[in-house]
């Protein structure tokens, strides 16, 4: 499955901004129920966040899975050692 998403084009940064993203969304969730559904409670405004929130954990578990992957095709960011010489020395 991580090989498949990484030839689709998606790579273990889009994960990561993802789960960023859920958690942000997870908290504007909550204040928007909170806000348009005032009969309803906090307790339904904290099921909706907890709903969204518990994205996060997945898309970071997938950033991790993608950038494992991407570190074993030597797709990832060049590491330090692969810097020439010349630029190492600034």
């Amino acid at each position: 499955m991580i090989k498949k998403l990484h030839e689709m084009g998606m790579r273990s940064e889009h994960a990561y901004m993802a789960a960023f993203a859920s958690i942000g969304l997870s908290i504007a969730t909550w204040v928007t129920s909170l806000s348009v559904e005032p009969g309803a409670g906090i307790a339904r405004a904290d099921r909706w966040g907890i709903f969204i929130g518990e994205w996060a954990p997945t898309f970071f578990g997938l950033g991790l899975a993608l950038a494992h992957y991407e570190q074993s095709e030597g797709t990832l960011l060049a590491s330090v050692s692969d810097i020439p010489e010349e630029r190492a020395a600034m």
